[in-house]
Order: structure tokens, then C-alpha cells, then sequence
């Protein structure tokens, strides 16, 4: 696929025939209707992604992007830019969150490097295909060029075709000090909040770190000016990770397979991949509320009603692999219960 437009073709919806009938079967279970909530319309979102009547929740596949942000030389991030690094061999040895809770969920784990600062390279099994070392800082300059945004479209694209087509889901997660200053600029420039309504404190600022961060943004927005191309503002403001899980959003949705969004910068990513293709949008499930204050914001633009509120700001893809239980569970209650009728229950009428 060598069409530098790849991520604006068209994508066919799920299948509102298989969502009709899924629909039906859960009016039939032994429980009162609406009995289990949002694992009824998670049941039945899946049975329209999947085209089948009774879903599968496996395999599983989870992509982990890492990239590094030239932008932290101003003081935005609580961590070192080395830190980034550290964690993708944190990811390779086991020890990172995803980590355990993709042996735990029995996932393929891909982790992959789109462009940290580490320049000799991780050992296998990480994916190492920088698209740069670092993006540049996006107060002074654009964060990257048009060449490399849509080299790390494609690094997500490939990812994707080269490892997880087996797959009925799939996670994409995050990982990069100073990505959420990345990811309230890009916010903000997509118009979902003003700066100080998306600002949070990332892996920990105190107030001033805050203030800081928030003051960096406001004047890369200045410096960018009024913005309506949503390829141009990732180029401008986003970040190899970002763009990558962007374009990992959009080929998933095109091979039909269902996304489960995770945190504040995934979501981010989201909004990114649903602008740059509307068509993604109807293939993703939401896994939780960040506690990253502009992730409210995010969600309410995409529409989006997440399964979980349990406080966490990990990234990773950490918080939708802990809602992966949830779908499975939906797909397992709406496959294998009885109806009314295999169970000699009467219903209600």
C-alpha cells in the first residue's frame, strides 16, 4: 500500500443486520431487559463489528508505541526524556503494568519503538523502526515534518498488518515522556477545550509544573496560528507515538477489527485518527475516565461513553487492557446464557 492518502479511504460500517440480531438475542436471555447494562450494548457493538451473531472477545493484540518529545526541554514533564527508554525495557522484560496485565488477558504484546532518543537500538522483540530520534520542540518549531507524520501513520499501519491481523481486538497504548503536553496541544488545537481545561499534571507536576506546562502550549498555539488541517496540526504539535497509534487506529477499523481506546493520550490519538477519517470512529469501544482533567473533554467530542472510572493516568494501554475483562465478559454472557425457551423460564409477557 504505497497511497500517501491510505488512512482518508473509506471504511465500511459495522454490520447493523448482526447488531439487529445480537439485539434480539439479548432480549431472549434469562434476565430482565437491560438488566447488565453497558455489557448488553458491548455484546451487541461487537456482534456488528465481528458480523456474527455470537462475538468473540480472541485474540487479543496490544501495540505499545514509544516515541520521545523534543518539548520537554521545557521543563513540562516530572521525568527525564531517558525515562522513556527505560520503560520500553521495562516493557521487554515484563515488569511494566501492560506488560502483566497482557500475559494476564493471554495478548500478543507489541512494543515498538517510533522514535525514541536511544540511537544503538533495543534488542528483539521490540519492533525498532524510529521515525526520527525525538521530535523537535514544537514552542519553537514543528514538532515534525510532513514526511515524517505520515512515515509514523504508516509505522501504526504496519504494525498492524504485520503482527495483529489474527486479531479480533486490539489495544493500542502509549509511551513517552511529555506526551501529554503533546496531547492537550493537539487537543486544544482540535478545538476540544481551552489549554487550562486540558492541562493536568501528567506523571506528576506540582502547581507551577502545571502553570509551566500550560504557558508552553498556549504560546505554541500562538506560534502555529489558526489551524483547520488536522494532518497539518499533528505535524505541528503531535509526536511519533501519537501519529503511529493514529494510523493504527485507522487500519484496524479498515480490516474490521475492534478497537478498545485507552487513556487520555490514546483518546487523543483517537480524535486524531477520527479527524483525519471519520469512518474509524464506529469501531471503537471506550475503556475508561482518565484522571487527566481533558480526557472528559476528548470523550465528549468523540461521543464516547467509557466502561470504567477508576482513577487511573497510567497510559500504556494499561486501563483498556483491564476493560478487555469487561468485553470478554459481555461476549461470554451473551453467548453461552440460556434463552426463556432453552431454559423453560417464563418471560414476562
Amino acid at each position: 500500500m504505497q497511497d500517501k492518502d491510505w488512512f482518508t479511504h473509506s471504511i465500511p460500517p459495522p454490520d447493523q443486520k448482526s447488531g439487529e440480531a445480537a439485539l434480539e438475542r439479548q432480549a431472549m436471555l434469562t434476565k430482565p431487559s437491560g438488566s447488565l447494562g453497558k455489557l448488553e450494548a458491548v455484546a451487541v457493538h461487537m456482534a456488528a463489528m465481528q458480523s456474527a451473531l455470537r462475538p468473540q472477545a480472541s485474540p487479543l493484540g496490544i501495540a505499545v508505541f514509544a516515541g520521545d518529545h523534543g518539548v520537554t526541554k521545557e521543563g513540562v514533564s516530572a521525568f527525564p526524556p531517558e525515562v522513556t527508554s527505560q520503560m520500553v525495557l521495562n516493557f521487554l522484560s515484563g515488569g511494566a503494568a501492560i506488560s502483566v496485565l497482557a500475559k494476564r488477558a493471554k495478548a500478543q504484546l507489541c512494543i515498538v519503538n517510533a522514535g525514541t532518543t536511544r540511537r544503538d537500538g533495543y534488542p528483539e522483540p521490540v519492533i525498532d523502526r524510529p521515525v526520527g530520534h525525538g521530535t523537535r520542540n514544537f514552542l519553537e518549531e514543528s514538532a515534525m515534518t510532513s514526511e515524517e507524520t505520515l512515515a509514523a501513520l504508516s509505522l501504526g499501519r504496519n504494525v498492524m498488518d504485520e503482527y495483529l491481523t489474527q486479531c479480533q481486538i486490539v489495544i493500542g497504548g502509549e509511551m513517552g515522556i511529555g506526551n501529554t503536553t503533546c496531547a492537550s496541544a493537539l487537543a486544544a488545537a482540535l478545538g476540544v477545550a481551552a489549554v487550562p481545561d486540558l492541562v493536568g499534571p501528567g506523571t506528576g507536576l506540582d502547581e507551577q509544573g502545571i502553570l509551566r506546562k500550560q504557558s508552553v502550549i498556549e504560546k505554541s498555539l500562538v506560534r502555529i496560528g489558526s489551524q483547520s488541517d488536522p494532518l497539518r496540526i499533528l505535524t505541528e504539535l503531535g509526536g511519533y507515538e501519537i501519529a503511529a497509534l493514529a494510523g493504527f487506529y485507522i487500519r484496524a477499523s479498515m480490516l474490521g477489527v475492534t478497537i478498545i481506546v485507552d487513556g487520555f493520550i490514546s483518546s487523543v490519538a483517537a480524535l486524531v485518527a477520527c479527524k483525519l477519517n471519520p469512518d474509524t470512529r464506529a469501531w471503537m469501544l471506550f475503556a475508561h475516565v482518565s484522571q487527566e482533567p481533558g480526557h472528559v473533554s476528548v470523550l465528549q467530542v468523540l461521543q464516547a461513553d467509557p466502561m470504567l472510572s477508576l482513577g487511573m493516568r497510567l497510559g500504556e494501554g494499561s486501563g483498556a487492557a483491564i476493560a478487555y475483562d469487561l468485553v470478554d465478559s459481555a461476549c461470554e454472557l451473551h453467548n453461552n446464557m440460556a434463552t426463556f425457551d432453552e431454559a423453560g423460564v417464563s418471560d414476562r409477557d
